[in-house]
């Protein structure tokens, strides 16, 4: 019968792990193949990523190209109507109010934005920041009260 016990590596050969800092008839006694002295002889030395040792970083050389736009990127909250169909009733408002009220919404957002992921099968009034075209045109095509801000 096989079970754990008698299992056995047959893909490839084993291979001994050499362990180190184990004495001097281990081959990798005393200084454990670090060398004698320096950062990489050290406990808890990790090199930085870039680092040269002492040469100017390429990083550094290169020039900066390009201009980065995180500083004033702006951080939806992506709102599917099958999320609408399962946390509202009939009549209700979808805003950022509400959906914080219920859980929905945590944390900081620049606004919501409504996409047509799922089915929208409830009436409600829809209050958002943002909207995907394919969302408009189903809330059009159902004839469901929404708003989107302006600036969007």
């Amino acid at each position: 019968m096989t079970d754990l016990s008698n299992l056995k590596n047959t893909s490839r050969p084993f291979k001994k792990v050499q362990r180190v800092g184990r004495g001097p008839g281990s081959n990798r006694g005393k200084t454990c193949g670090r060398g004698e002295k320096g950062a990489k002889s050290r406990s808890g030395y990790k090199e930085r990523a870039g680092k040269e040792g002492g040469q100017f970083p390429l990083f550094r050389k290169l020039p900066v190209r390009g201009f980065p736009n995180t500083k004033f990127k702006k951080h939806f909250f992506a709102l599917n109507f099958w999320q609408i169909d399962k946390w509202f009733q009939d009549g209700e408002r979808v805003d950022e109010t509400t959906l914080r009220d219920r859980g929905l919404v945590k944390g900081r957002y620049d606004g919501i934005k409504l996409l047509a992921n799922g089915e929208l099968t409830k009436k409600v009034s829809i209050h958002v920041d943002a909207a995907s075209q394919s969302a408009r045109d189903q809330l059009e095509g159902l004839k469901i009260e929404y708003t989107v801000a302006a600036n969007s």
